[in-house]
C-alpha cells in the first residue's frame, strides 16, 4: 500500500472563503446560517440555509466562467484553486487526476430555469443549460485550465459523496494510475424544488425566527437539518512524491471506509449496522485500534434518527475508548457533497492546532446520544494523532475519511 498524503487544502464554506477563515470560524462557534438572501423564500416553510456570504463570482472567476458555470461548480473551481496554490504544486498532466463528488449537481438551474420557460418561448432556455447541470463538468473545467489528463470521475453518491471522492482518488493512486490527484466536493442546491420537498419529508429545521440556533446536533430539541452549499478540495500525493519536490506534508489519508446499509432510501439503518461497518472498514486499513482515534467529525445533521442512530454506531464500534465527537453542521448547515471535504479538513486541522472545533446550539444532550463528549458549544484542546470525518447519505450511502499526524 502506497503512503498517500495532504499537500493542499481548499474550502468554501458558509462560515468563510478559504481554510484559514473556514478554521477560525467554526473554532470560535460561529454560524454561517441566516435567511436565505438567493431568492424571495417568504412563501417557504423553510425559509433558512447556509448560503454563501457576501459571494461575488468575479472576485475569483473569469466572466466566462461565470457564463457558463453553476454555482456549484464555482464553488468547486475556487475551493480547488486555494487547494492547487497551497500545495505548490506543478501539474504533471498524465499523473495527475481529478475525482469530483456532488449530491445534486445543478438541481437549482434545472429548477430554476425550467421555472423561467414555463409560459415562456424557448429563447428562456441558454445553450450553455446543459454543460451547467451536469456532475462531471465541475471536473472538467478545473481539468481543461489546468491541464489535468490523467484520471476523471465523478461521484454521486449522495452526501457522502466528498468522502467517497477522497476514497476514489486514493484508490487510483493504489493502482498506480496517478501520482497527484485532486479530490473536489461541491454542492449548491437552494430553490424551492428542493426545499418542499425536503420540507415535506419533515428533514428540515424550520426555525425560520432564530436561523442562527436552527442546526442543533445531538440536541434534544433538534427538529431536522438545515441546508448548507460550498465547496472544498484536496490535494492527495504519493508519500514518495511528495517527498521527491519537498513539499510541505499537511496529512496522511490513513484509512477509507465505504459501504451500503442496504436498508432503505431514505432512512438509516436502525442498528447503524453499514455505519458500524464503514468505521471499521476504514480503522482496518488504517491499520490502528479505536482507542487511536481522538476525535470525529461526526456526520450530525440534527435529524432525530441520523443522530441517534450514528450516536450508538459509534458507541459499538469504540466501546469504552469513546473519543471527542463534534458536529460541524450546526455551523455550516448539511452541505452535502461538499460536506465530506471540508470536514475532513477539519480533521486536518484539529490534529495540525490540536483544537476541536465545537457543535454549536448543543444545549441538552439528547437522552439517547448521552455518554459521548459532543464538545458543546465551545472549543477543546488535544493532541490529536487520527481522526475520522463521517458522512452518510440516502440510499444507505457510508463513508468513514481517516486522516493521521505525518511523520516520516
Amino acid at each position: 500500500m502506497k503512503r498517500i498524503v495532504i499537500t493542499g487544502m481548499g474550502a468554501v464554506t458558509p462560515v468563510g472563503i478559504g481554510v484559514e477563515e473556514y478554521w477560525k470560524n467554526i473554532t470560535e462557534g460561529r454560524s454561517g446560517i441566516d435567511t436565505i438572501k438567493t431568492f424571495d423564500p417568504s412563501e417557504l416553510a423553510v425559509q433558512i440555509a447556509g448560503e454563501i456570504k457576501n459571494f461575488n463570482p468575479s472576485d475569483y472567476l473569469a466572466k466566462d466562467l461565470i457564463r457558463k458555470t453553476d454555482p456549484f461548480m464555482q464553488y468547486a473551481y475556487i475551493a480547488a484553486e486555494e487547494a492547487i496554490k497551497q500545495s505548490g504544486i506543478t501539474i504533471e498532466p498524465e499523473r495527475t487526476g481529478i475525482i469530483m463528488g456532488t449530491a445534486m449537481s445543478g438541481v437549482a438551474t434545472t429548477a430554476f430555469t425550467q421555472d423561467a420557460l414555463s409560459g415562456a418561448s424557448h429563447k428562456k432556455v441558454g445553450p450553455r443549460f446543459i454543460p451547467k447541470i451536469l456532475g462531471n463538468i465541475a471536473a472538467a473545467n478545473i481539468a481543461i485550465d489546468y491541464n489535468i489528463q490523467g484520471p476523471s470521475f465523478t461521484v454521486s453518491t449522495a452526501c457522502s459523496s466528498g468522502g467517497d471522492a477522497i476514497n476514489t482518488a486514493c484508490m487510483c493512486m493504489q493502482a498506480g494510475k496517478a501520482d497527484i490527484m485532486l479530490a473536489v466536493g461541491a454542492e449548491s442546491v437552494l430553490c424551492p424544488l428542493v426545499i418542499y420537498s425536503l420540507a415535506n419529508a419533515k428533514a428540515l429545521s424550520r426555525r425560520n425566527d432564530d436561523p442562527e440556533t436552527a442546526s442543533r446536533p445531538f440536541d434534544i430539541t433538534r427538529d431536522g437539518f438545515v441546508i448548507g452549499e460550498g465547496g472544498g478540495a484536496l490535494v492527495l500525493e504519493t508519500e514518495e512524491h511528495a517527498l521527491a519536490r519537498g513539499a510541505r506534508i499537511y496529512g496522511v489519508i490513513a484509512g477509507c471506509g465505504n459501504t451500503c446499509d442496504a436498508h432503505h432510501v431514505t432512512a438509516p439503518h436502525p442498528e447503524g449496522r453499514g455505519a458500524i461497518a464503514c468505521m471499521k472498514q476504514s480503522l482496518a486499513e488504517a491499520g490502528i485500534e479505536p482507542s487511536q482515534i481522538g476525535y470525529i467529525n461526526a456526520h450530525g445533521t440534527a435529524t432525530n434518527k441520523g443522530d441517534s442512530v450514528e450516536t450508538n454506531a459509534i458507541k459499538t464500534v469504540f466501546g469504552e475508548t469513546l473519543p471527542f465527537v463534534s458536529s460541524t453542521k450546526g455551523a455550516t448547515g448539511h452541505m452535502m457533497g461538499a460536506g465530506g471535504i471540508t470536514e475532513t479538513i477539519a480533521c486536518v486541522m484539529a490534529i495540525e492546532t490540536g483544537v476541536i472545533p465545537p457543535t454549536i446550539n448543543l444545549h441538552e444532550v439528547d437522552p439517547e446520544c448521552a455518554g459521548i463528549d459532543f464538545v458543546p458549544n465551545t472549543a477543546k484542546q488535544a493532541r490529536i494523532d487520527y481522526a475520522m470525518s463521517n458522512a452518510f447519505g440516502f440510499g444507505g450511502q457510508n463513508s468513514s475519511i481517516i486522516v493521521g499526524r505525518y511523520t516520516k
